[in-house]
């Protein structure tokens, strides 16, 4: 990360950054709302689905793959995506504790 100075932030607040970072294009958002009206897909599908080309598709899938928002399993010459619940339930934690802290602030 650079100029950012990571390295004097803590490790969970560096793991919910990259989650958000790889979240934070249109395409990867479609993906995740795509993969969430199936149970699990190839790549293939999703670029049935999106109006990109496949290297583009494949790209994005990496990046939220990089992130463990989605998992790829190998089935036969193609890999089959799905999403990470563990990965989603650390945004539901994150959110749920703003959320919290939310509740007891007045503005």
């Amino acid at each position: 990360m650079g100029a950012s100075k990571s390295e004097s932030f803590s490790i969970a607040n560096n793991e919910i950054a990259s989650i958000f970072k790889a979240l934070s294009h249109p395409a990867r958002i479609a993906i995740i709302d795509y993969l969430l009206t199936v149970d699990s897909c190839i790549c293939g599908d999703i670029v049935n689905e999106l109006p990109l080309a496949q290297p583009t598709i494949s790209q994005h899938l990496a990046v939220l793959k990089n992130a463990n928002i989605i998992k790829g399993n190998i089935e036969g010459t193609a890999i089959c995506y799905c999403i990470n619940p563990e990965t989603i339930a650390k945004i539901v934690s994150h959110f749920g504790a703003i959320t919290t802290q939310l509740k007891k602030k007045c503005c």
